[in-house]
């Protein structure tokens, strides 16, 4: 996955990480400068990540399907 220096995550946007050493997309609840909380959509407690860990990521834009 690679991360483009531009794209800024933002609240709604839809992201796939690695969490655990599993890919998993993510809804982005809320993201500030700091900080993104995302929420896996599998039943289990949002969580935050800070921004300077999201080092690989790939952002899903609808635009580009």
């Amino acid at each position: 996955m690679t991360t483009l220096l531009n794209e800024r995550i933002e609240t709604g946007d839809v992201i796939e990480i690695d969490r655990a050493g599993e890919m998993i997309s993510a809804l982005v609840l809320l993201a500030s400068d700091d900080a993104v909380i995302l929420d896996a959509c599998d039943d289990s407690t949002p969580f935050v990540v800070r921004r300077s860990d999201l080092v690989d990521y790939r952002l899903f834009r609808p635009e580009f399907v």
